[in-house]
């Protein structure tokens, strides 16, 4: 996946809006020391490309399921979603994610999760505790593309430059040891998508 142009990502997707705040499941990578080494070598590459937000430590996230915006998802469902998550999970064991080299998408710069099969089956049971306390469970269940972005493109034009700045990059791989998922929520008027936690499960 190469994309050959780029576009300003920050348009406002349906239902968003400046001060609306979303909740929704994520891994965090706030204590990665690994994933923060080969995102610190990425960020001073793409550091003289024009357009670009690059992502700072803290804000390095995979997103795996969504809940809805908080004005619409009484805090008690989030709770009980919490503790009905903590138990589905029990079955899912921690596993280690894989990033080196960074793939450009028309919005986005950002390593692909691969093998997929480990954050699938997170979502996979998010989703079932989802089920056991809403009606509805948001987004589809197919077409999940698990991803951890390093830049934000904030305006349209062509991709050369950002692939240019890649190919000059030479850092060792990294793995994240991935043990828990996150309710957070997010907000992203900052152009970034920023967030504070509400709950943490542990995996296994």
């Amino acid at each position: 996946m190469t994309a050959e142009t780029v576009a300003d990502h920050w348009w406002w997707r349906p239902g968003w809006r400046p001060g609306r705040h979303f909740c929704t499941w994520h891994f965090t990578f706030r204590t990665a020391t690994e994933v923060h080494r080969l995102a610190d070598v990425c960020r001073r590459g793409l550091a003289e490309v024009a357009g670009l937000d690059l992502v700072p430590d803290r804000w390095l996230h995979l997103t795996v399921q969504g809940l809805g915006f908080v004005d619409e998802v009484p805090e008690q469902d989030a709770r009980a979603i919490a503790d009905a998550t903590r138990r589905r999970l029990t079955g899912v064991a921690p596993f280690d994610l894989p990033l080196h080299q960074p793939e450009i998408t028309p919005e986005a710069i950002r390593w692909e999760a691969e093998p997929s099969g480990s954050p699938t089956a997170v979502r996979a049971a998010v989703r079932a505790a989802i089920a056991d306390i809403r009606d509805d469970v948001p987004e589809p269940a197919d077409g999940f593309a698990p991803h951890v972005t390093i830049a934000y493109s904030n305006s349209d034009g062509p991709a050369s430059p950002v692939a240019r700045a890649l190919d000059a990059v030479d850092a060792e791989p990294a793995t994240a040891r991935i043990e828990q998922v996150d309710l957070i929520v997010l907000g992203r008027d900052n152009r970034m998508y920023e967030w504070e936690d509400f709950a943490a499960v542990r995996l296994g």
